[in-house]
């Protein structure tokens, strides 16, 4: 079925909130056509006297000159109403004075500095000062608890850690005498505290982040920085056993700053606001590192999702490109429009998300309620980012993932006798793979080469996603290979069966899986959370089915309806299918195939 495009350019959107300027990709295919990776690095500076390239002085040092040095990078909305500037000239200092206090410790290149922090600035100066000074940056999400966090320093050997002194009481005291290779734990104060010196708690076992930071770093270099000299190691949620080790290179700035000119539309007068946790990989790609390379200013909230809260930055703070997840954009359609119409989002020029797919509905209603279409995206931690999007020149198709980026060659695969095999023709499926040598591509995952091998077949990295390509050449995004259902010798994926059941109006959450069965092998099954005011009951089961083999037709449509609280999730939000599978079954939550993790499914 050909489903249309939605312009930026819609009359409707110029008559609400006036005309936008011409994107900075005008032409899709003429950039595709004329992209090269070469012609990228050629816009950035690389290290002064030719000594190779690092991240954080493309994002930091090369805009802290002239004029440059007062244009603020960072904008910190703290708890409380507590408000922060850092300009690129301070950030340029910090971020210096923070690599010379690792450099005092003896770490070095290679060495890992983990960062366990709440959204604060003291969390992005440290990031950058690690890459600045060759150590690689090793983000964990603030709200793991005790085991998560000894398991990821543990297999990422940290030799340092960088946290505030509230986790390090609450999350990482007890556990610290396992974990005899971190050698230094570096806290940041109170919020109320910063700049005094560490708690008597602590008893002298942290260092003070302020006391850190105190020595000049005059006459501070980066040391020389070879693009493929490792910088950031994500690691995976974990939900299928032992979290991976993703390992990336300094060459993958490269890919960073070109996704976030050409997919985000971002240029250096933009104040922009992804808010993605720097936790996770997201949170790091676009949370610092794409935005600031292009010089714009970042916003940082430290509080949690709030609809008017939010709302507010994106007025108060002019924001103009924003870059979020579909789980709280549900979350503020579910809030009303009557909440969004009270505020001036007339700003906004480019609306994006990221971390699995996001309905063709949720697309619209952006464009209804604030003046224009979310452009979804499709990555990996592995592919560190973005591979496929919805690009502003191009339009947008509602639901789907999008055209490939420049410079990056995808297509789906089968399976043969003989190896993996190339589909062409308009609406094929198979599973998605990437032709490798695109900057930002992972190069291991830590201690585990064979895992790391089993991802490549010929010149393909396999994403272990399954996407069609329809006439237009868009992707559409079916399923996780371990997640697609197979019933009655048809292979269904959930994505679209979750997406015509949140199209009714009892329907809060769904995750769709496939319940084992004798006859078919498996027949689809929705677990559902309703809305607010509707109870569950055999007749609103049989309405939602109705609804969704209306829509998809009696293959396709569920056969079972199960009503759920809530569903499970992992940290960033993403459904956990396979803990619904085992309610099902009564298997281990944890059987089933091991795979990517995917920021878009």
């Amino acid at each position: 079925m050909h489903i249309g495009r939605l312009m930026i350019s819609d009359p409707r959107r110029a008559e609400r909130f006036g005309k936008r300027p011409a994107p900075n990709l005008p032409d899709y295919p003429k950039a595709r056509a004329g992209f090269s990776w070469h012609s990228v690095r050629s816009d950035l500076d690389g290290l002064p006297g030719g000594r190779g390239l690092n991240i954080a002085h493309e994002a930091v040092d090369r805009h802290a000159v002239g004029s440059g040095a007062h244009r603020i990078a960072i904008r910190w909305l703290g708890k409380g109403g507590a408000t922060r500037d850092v300009s690129y000239g301070q950030l340029r200092e910090l971020t210096d004075r923070f690599a010379l206090a690792l450099r005092r410790l003896g770490v070095g290149m290679g060495d890992r500095v983990f960062v366990l922090s709440d959204r604060i600035p003291e969390l992005y100066v440290a990031a950058l000062g690690t890459l600045k000074n060759r150590s690689i940056l090793c983000p964990l999400f603030s709200a793991y608890g005790p085991d998560p966090i000894r398991e990821r320093l543990t297999l990422g050997r940290a030799r340092v850690l960088v946290t505030t002194q509230r986790l390090y009481r609450r999350k990482v005291k007890a556990i610290r005498d396992r974990l005899p290779q971190l050698e230094h734990v570096i806290t940041v104060g109170e919020p109320d505290r910063i700049g005094e010196p560490a708690r008597e708690g602590d008893g002298g076992e942290t260092l003070d982040f302020e006391e850190a930071l105190r020595a000049p770093a005059d006459g501070f270099a980066i040391e020389p920085t070879d693009p493929e000299d490792p910088a950031l190691l994500h690691f995976t949620s974990g939900t299928t056993g032992a979290p991976k080790g993703v390992l990336h290179v300094h060459e993958a700035v490269l890919a960073h700053y070109a996704t976030g000119k050409l997919v985000l539309d971002l240029r250096p007068d933009d104040v922009f606001w992804c808010t993605a946790d720097p936790g996770w990989v997201t949170g790091v790609s676009y949370g610092i590192i794409s935005p600031l390379t292009v010089g714009c200013t970042l916003i940082v909230d430290q509080e949690e999702f709030n609809a008017e809260r939010w709302y507010g930055i994106l007025q108060d703070q002019h924001v103009t490109v924003w870059y979020t997840a579909p789980t709280a954009i549900r979350m503020l359609m579910r809030a009303g429009e009557d909440v969004a119409e009270r505020f001036d989002l007339t700003g906004l020029r480019f609306l994006a998300s990221v971390g699995e797919p996001l309905e063709a509905s949720a697309v619209r209603w952006g464009e209804r309620v604030l003046g224009g279409p979310f452009h979804d995206t499709w990555w990996q931690t592995e592919t560190g980012s973005i591979m496929i999007a919805n690009f502003a020149s191009a339009g947008v198709k509602p639901g789907s993932m999008g055209l490939p980026v420049p410079g990056v060659h995808a297509t789906v695969l089968t399976r043969t006798e003989v190896g993996m095999e190339e589909l062409r023709g308009a609406g094929v499926t198979g599973e998605l793979a990437l032709r490798i040598g695109w900057p930002s591509m992972f190069r291991a995952y830590i201690d585990e080469p064979e895992r790391y091998a089993e991802r490549f077949s010929g010149p393909w990295y396999l994403t272990g996603d399954l996407a069609r390509i329809d006439e237009d050449g868009y992707f559409w995004f079916v399923g996780r290979l371990h997640d697609v259902i197979k019933s009655a010798g048809h292979l269904i994926g959930p994505i679209e069966v979750e997406d015509c059941l949140r199209d009714h109006p009892a329907v809060a959450e769904v995750g769709v899986i496939g319940r084992p069965d004798v006859v078919a092998g498996q027949i689809v099954k929705a677990c559902v959370v309703l809305r607010p005011g509707y109870e569950e009951n055999d007749a609103l089961a049989r309405e939602l089915l109705a609804h969704a083999r209306r829509r998809l037709g009696p293959v396709v449509g569920p056969k079972e309806i199960r009503f759920w609280k809530a569903l499970p999730k992992t940290p960033s939000g993403k459904i956990m299918r396979h803990v619904l599978r085992a309610a099902e079954t009564g298997s281990p939550p944890g059987a089933r195939p091991s795979g990517n993790d995917s920021t878009h499914g």
